[in-house]
């Protein structure tokens, strides 16, 4: 007799759950939890690193994190809106910049503005603002799609009615637009806050000391004392310190964004 479509549906997923289950016993008895303690979980390493990967490491990386998004932030906003602007120059720049720098990996960005510019322009560049413009330059071309999409997306009837009352098209965008743009683009801009977050690791680069260091920078570096990954584990973690709760807070962004419309 043959089976239903629901009792196949179960079928092929006790079979999941038994390979499963299987697969987590093989690892469980087969694993030397000796050495991966030792190699992962080593206690004494994971106490030597603290409070330094608080105090240091994490400040920085948040530091450095807020410095680029906030720079990239207003030169996507001011991106965004020569996108829509009705002087074909402006946009033609604005696409251009924007295609570039989606185009171009952050790491390059990073050499350019911590070796290139220096060595070309004879200039010393402090370490923070190397930072922020690398991290801001890359991040703006992101946000300023977002923002577009977000100016676009509010009804072309309240900027109607807003001249309607006598405002210029210049205060209607600032009064009554891009702030009800934001509001629609805050989810996506977090996401490109918590990549940020992310992407400051590639400020080892520009060879810090040790007040400068970041998560990953520290953790590499613990990792050569140590000859334990232990201290990429707990760097690792502290990431997530950060990108868990504005993960969280994208979601709970969109549920509330999904809600009002």
């Amino acid at each position: 007799m043959p089976m239903s479509r629901r009792q196949r549906t179960r079928t092929v997923r006790g079979v999941q759950y038994g390979v499963l289950a299987l697969v987590v016993a093989a690892m469980a008895f087969g694993a030397n939890w000796g050495e991966i303690r030792r190699a992962f979980f080593d206690l004494d390493v994971a106490q030597a690193l603290f409070p330094d990967i608080i105090t240091t490491a994490l400040v920085n990386t948040v530091v450095y994190t807020l410095l680029g998004f906030g720079f990239g932030l207003a030169l996507g906003l001011v991106l965004a809106l020569m996108r829509l602007s009705s002087v074909p120059p402006y946009r033609w720049l604005a696409t251009g910049y924007i295609e570039f720098f989606r185009g171009v990996p952050a790491l390059l960005v990073f050499i350019a503005l911590g070796f290139g510019v220096p060595i070309a322009f004879q200039v010393v560049i402090n370490q923070y603002v190397t930072v922020m413009l690398a991290l801001g330059l890359v991040g703006a071309a992101y946000m300023a799609e977002t923002i577009r999409a977000g100016i676009q997306a509010v009804p072309k009837g309240q900027v109607e009615a807003a001249r309607s009352l006598g405002m210029s098209q210049g205060r209607a965008m600032r009064s009554i637009v891009i702030p009800q743009a934001f509001r629609i683009v805050l989810p996506p801009l977090t996401n490109e806050l918590i990549l940020l977050t992310k992407d400051s690791s590639l400020v080892y680069l520009l060879g810090l000391s040790l007040g400068q260091y970041e998560l990953a920078k520290f953790g590499r570096d613990a990792l050569n004392e140590n000859r334990s990954l232990t201290p990429i584990l707990v760097a690792g973690l502290c990431y997530l310190i950060i990108t868990l709760p504005l993960g969280h807070l994208v979601r709970r962004l969109e549920a509330r964004t999904a809600k009002a419309r």
